[in-house]
């Protein structure tokens, strides 16, 4: 069966996720460090992908942790310094997708809240035939039933969805479902492999 359907993850795929490095930035990377082994930043994070509120769950860490408060609240404040750039190639490639008439999914760990703020910050957050987003899920990757309510919602056979992602258990996880799966590392590699499936021609796959 010729792939149906292409999803996109987006962190570190359509945009860079990187707090570490805002963090060194602002207060270097010794202080980032103490921070993160101070404080279970990751795991906040998760809370607010998997649904929590976002300002809420942010700020409530920051007053459990007044030593370090202002720091904790720039997850929040500052979050799109940490959610940024868009990785410009990724983009053209989703574009040129939908251009051939190519549906393009999103299937992102992301929260409810900070996804209608970055929609805001990135016009091709608006450009998925289909988002699916965590937080609105309240499902979380690589659980096999985000994976599951996509194929129930989108109607593809999962031999017939081609899913990116940067992260070795998610794509895993959707291997194990059946689906076709390219574990991201960098646009290049993705872009050829639109063109292997026919997607794409060449011209189009270039940055």
């Amino acid at each position: 069966m010729s792939v149906k359907a292409v999803v996109f993850d987006i962190g570190n795929v359509l945009i860079e996720w990187n707090p570490h490095r805002y963090y060194d930035a602002k207060i270097g990377a010794d202080r980032r460090r103490a921070l993160f082994d101070a404080v279970d930043l990751e795991a906040m994070n998760l809370s607010i992908d998997a649904g929590a509120p976002f300002r809420e769950t942010i700020y409530a860490m920051a007053d459990a942790h007044p030593e370090w408060r202002d720091d904790i609240r720039d997850w929040h404040d500052n979050w799109i310094e940490m959610a940024s750039p868009s990785i410009p190639h990724s983009v053209s490639l989703l574009r040129a997708l939908r251009a051939r008439d190519v549906p393009v999914f999103a299937l992102t760990n992301f929260g409810v809240d900070s996804f209608a703020y970055a929609a805001t910050q990135y016009p091709f957050f608006n450009e998925f035939d289909r988002a699916y987003v965590s937080g609105r899920m309240e499902l979380i990757k690589p659980d096999p039933a985000i994976y599951a309510a996509l194929e129930a919602d989108c109607g593809v056979a999962p031999d017939a969805l081609l899913f990116t992602d940067d992260r070795p258990e998610n794509i895993e996880a959707a291997a194990a479902r059946g689906w076709r799966t390219h574990l991201f590392d960098g646009p290049a590699g993705f872009a050829a492999r639109l063109v292997a499936e026919g997607l794409l021609d060449d011209a189009a796959a270039a940055p």
